[in-house]
This record gives structure tokens, C-alpha cells and sequence, in this order.
């Protein structure tokens, strides 16, 4: 199929997460095409409260405001999990779709330039999308600086901007508390259960409700599935490890359904 010609709307959209990563990516790109970005945070409902101080400290930093975007039907996850009665697959999760896909392509026009904050290790994702998408026209300007997440991490200190408080509890992203993606990782969900337990019972509840585990171990050489509330008593061990993208990938693994449920 033939893409239609291109033609630049002179918009440039900077995709800000409230994370490390997209924060700066977000800086150089004002640096880059100075009034022309326009900064939009896709808000899901289920972020830390925190995220509204980093927002205000980075709309200082940027010396421009963040667009706040929400979905026109859903006020959080919580909602899409219990309409749909569905948390995740290996596909995505419902609440990509309908808390940061539909609210972001509401405002997206073709021939916008995009930005991303995917860092120097994250190549392969941005191949990915780029095949995914030819239509759009992506920048990744922490790659293009070869910056990885912990240079984003300075460069915030530098700025005299604190870390989101997600970050400072060892998680490795600050995305949904308990974000239904995080799939097969037990020291992740430990981490939720310290530190958030209220939302670590609501999701268990919906595990059981749905008749779905988001996690498997190995037992005896066979991989079994292990429902949150059946997860060994204690703390998580060292820093959380788990790679959970709600950004860029996130946004295009968002077609999951309810065919795919069994995929464990």
C-alpha cells in the first residue's frame, strides 16, 4: 500500500511520560525547535500523586506547559479492567488502548514530529515501532545523544529536579503502581505489595475475579501459573529489574484482547 505523501503540520510533539527519560528528551527538543514543541501527559489515573510536583518543577525547567490528556470515557484503569474483565496478554494490556492510545491519537495529525524518550539501549524497540508505523515521524533525541537512563538521571540532578518518588522505592519506571504489564516477575510485585498494598489486594481480587494469573514460575522444571495472593510473604530483593515500557511501545502493544487470554 502506497503511504500518502507527508507533509509537516510544523508541529512538534514531545510524548512526556513523567519519566526520567522522556523529561529530557523532552528538554532537547525545546533546545532543538524551541516554541514549536507542544508537550502532552497521557494521564491513566493510576500514577503516583507525586507525578504532579515533577510535572510543575519540569514546566519550570521547560519554560513551556504540559498538556494534560485523559481519556474521554474512562477516568482510570481500574474502570477499563472492570468493564472489559480483562487485565493483560503477551499482546498488551486494555489500558494502553483506551488511558494512552486513544487520548494521544485525538490530538496527533499526520506530518507531526513525534518524540520519544528512548534511551541509546533502546534501538531494537524503535525499529519495531518505526516498521509498525510509517506514517509518523519520530525522534529520539536520547539516542541521537547516545544518552542511556542513568545520564538522564543526572542530568535531572543537575537541573536541581527531584527524581519522581516511583524511582527513589527502586522501580525501575515510573508508570501505573502495579502496572498489569509487569508480567512474570515476582520481586516487581513484591515491591507493590510493600510499598502500595491496597493496590496490590485490588489487583490480586481482579486476578481471582477474572480467572487470570499475570504470573508464572518454575516449579520442578514446569512453568506454573502463581496468583498474587499465593506470592511468598517478604521483601523484594535489590533494585527492580523488570523492563515495563508505557510509552512508546507501550502505546502500540495496546490490541490485546480477550482471545488472547489464555496465552499462559
Amino acid at each position: 500500500m502506497e503511504l500518502p505523501t507527508l507533509r509537516p503540520t510544523g508541529r512538534v510533539v514531545s510524548w512526556f511520560s513523567c519519566g526520567a527519560a522522556s523529561a529530557i528528551a523532552t528538554k532537547l527538543a525545546i533546545e532543538k525547535y524551541g516554541d514549536a514543541v507542544e508537550i502532552y501527559y497521557t494521564d491513566t489515573g493510576a500514577e503516583h500523586p507525586d507525578n504532579d510536583r515533577f510535572i510543575v518543577e519540569c514546566e519550570q525547567w521547560f519554560g513551556k506547559k504540559v498538556n494534560v490528556l485523559k481519556s474521554n470515557k474512562y477516568e482510570n484503569i481500574w474502570q477499563v479492567f472492570e468493564e472489559r474483565r480483562f487485565l493483560a496478554s503477551k499482546d498488551g494490556a486494555p489500558c494502553t488502548g483506551a488511558m494512552k492510545k486513544e487520548p494521544a491519537n485525538d490530538i496527533w495529525k499526520m506530518g507531526d514530529i513525534e518524540i520519544f524518550g528512548y534511551t541509546s539501549e533502546e534501538n531494537l524497540r524503535l525499529v519495531r515501532w518505526k516498521a509498525d508505523n510509517p506514517e509518523r515521524t519520530i525522534e529520539c533525541p536520547l539516542m541521537d545523544a547516545g544518552l542511556k537512563k542513568d545520564d538522564c538521571f543526572d542530568r535531572l540532578a543537575e537541573a536541581g529536579i527531584a527524581l519522581p518518588i516511583m524511582y527513589l522505592l527502586g522501580f525501575r519506571n515510573n508508570n501505573c503502581i502495579g502496572c498489569v504489564k509487569a508480567r512474570d516477575n515476582i520481586n516487581y510485585w513484591k515491591r507493590v505489595r510493600k510499598y502500595f498494598p491496597e493496590i496490590y489486594n485490588r489487583i490480586a481480587g481482579y486476578e481471582r475475579q477474572f480467572g487470570y494469573a499475570l504470573n508464572r514460575i518454575t516449579r520442578k522444571g514446569v512453568r506454573t501459573k502463581v496468583y498474587l495472593d499465593e506470592i511468598e510473604p517478604g521483601d523484594p530483593k535489590g533494585k527492580d529489574t523488570m523492563k515495563i515500557s508505557c510509552g512508546l511501545i507501550c502505546m502500540a502493544e495496546s490490541t490485546a484482547g480477550e482471545d488472547d487470554y489464555d496465552w499462559i
